[in-house]
């Protein structure tokens, strides 16, 4: 995919996910495959206003790129503001947030709510281009809900206002994440745009990757939920996607050294009181599909250390070599 002077290799992104999509795991999910990274929600009056917190969600490493910086608000000329203040980050593309179905986005006119509003959403769309140096795309969904499902007029809008890409995840903000994701909405998006368009909803392995891309003939496909404790999906995609080869998933001694590095990351950036607490739902989803799971997950939620970590992994690695011993039963 072409975005502006940008060229995105075969593969998928990684979609913006608060709370999750921080430098550590960016930076991990791109040194594992992924193209392309969009980071955590930034609020643009929190930027202006010089939170801290703010700023540090807009860092980013050197090897996330290309990547973006994702932007929310409802005020047209604070999230113009914000787009050049943000640029102090470097980041190559600035996203602006317009599907975020969280009840405190949301409920405040920004994220999915300006779904609601096309008028206030183009205008926003215009200031921040006309202030942003760098590309700038869209992120938003099917509609606010199944009676006012309007993404193909949003996408006509957002590409009439500047938008050099959108992104599109094909579901209402009434859905949340519970039902499968309409693929269907991503191909009328398609058809509707000239510009690129990345299809988003339900990407959890390689095939189903293919399958997006097939159905909706979208230019490039992002996964969310489907790479929580497997960053290692990302490459598994590229390699399908350019010739169909299957990497079976890790070894439990290789996932393990994932998720030691990946927490690693976090206490470096962020500091060993705030990584070890985040780091819990993280080793959580590390842990899952493992014989045992449930017990490891309870363990995962008491981590306090990076002792704590590696006493985690050597569980599960001991769990899972003990798994593949066969019993007396299947040896005879």
């Amino acid at each position: 995919m072409r975005l502006a002077h940008l060229t995105f290799e075969t593969g998928a992104a990684l979609a913006p996910m608060a709370g999750v999509a921080d430098r550590a795991f960016r930076q991990l999910c791109r040194e594992m495959g992924a193209v392309y990274t969009v980071g955590e929600m930034v609020s643009a009056k929190g930027l202006l206003q010089g939170s801290a917190k703010t700023r540090e969600l807009l860092e980013m490493g050197p090897g996330e790129r290309p990547g973006a910086v994702q932007l929310f608000g409802d005020e047209p000329d604070v999230l113009a503001r914000a787009a050049e203040a943000a640029m102090a980050a470097g980041p190559d593309v600035i996203d602006l947030n317009m599907g975020c179905p969280a009840p405190k986005i949301a409920g405040n006119r920004a994220g999915s709510a300006l779904m609601k509003d096309p008028e206030l959403a183009a205008r926003i769309i215009r200031s921040v281009k006309a202030a942003s140096p760098v590309p700038v795309t869209v992120k938003f969904r099917k509609g606010w809900d199944e009676n006012s499902v309007n993404a193909v007029e949003f996408a006509r809008m957002a590409q009439e206002s500047g938008a050099d890409a959108i992104a599109i995840h094909g579901r209402t903000r009434a859905q949340m994440y519970a039902p499968p994701a309409d693929w269907e909405i991503i191909r009328q998006v398609k058809e509707a745009v000239s510009i690129p368009v990345i299809g988003n909803g339900d990407v959890d392995s390689p095939r189903a990757a293919r399958a997006l891309l097939d159905q909706s003939g979208c230019d490039l496909v992002m996964v969310g939920r489907g790479a929580l404790g497997r960053p290692w999906l990302f490459g598994q995609i590229a390699a399908f996607l350019r010739d169909g080869t299957v990497i079976p998933d890790p070894p439990m001694e290789e996932r393990m050294e994932v998720m030691l590095r990946h927490i690693r990351w976090m206490a470096l950036y962020k500091g060993e009181a705030i990584a070890f607490r985040e780091a819990r739902k993280h080793c959580g989803w590390y842990m899952a599909g493992i014989r045992g799971a449930a017990a490891l997950r309870r363990q995962a939620g008491t981590i306090c250390s990076m002792e704590d970590v590696r006493a985690l992994a050597r569980e599960a690695i001991r769990l899972a070599k003990e798994n593949e011993t066969p019993t007396e039963d299947e040896r005879i």
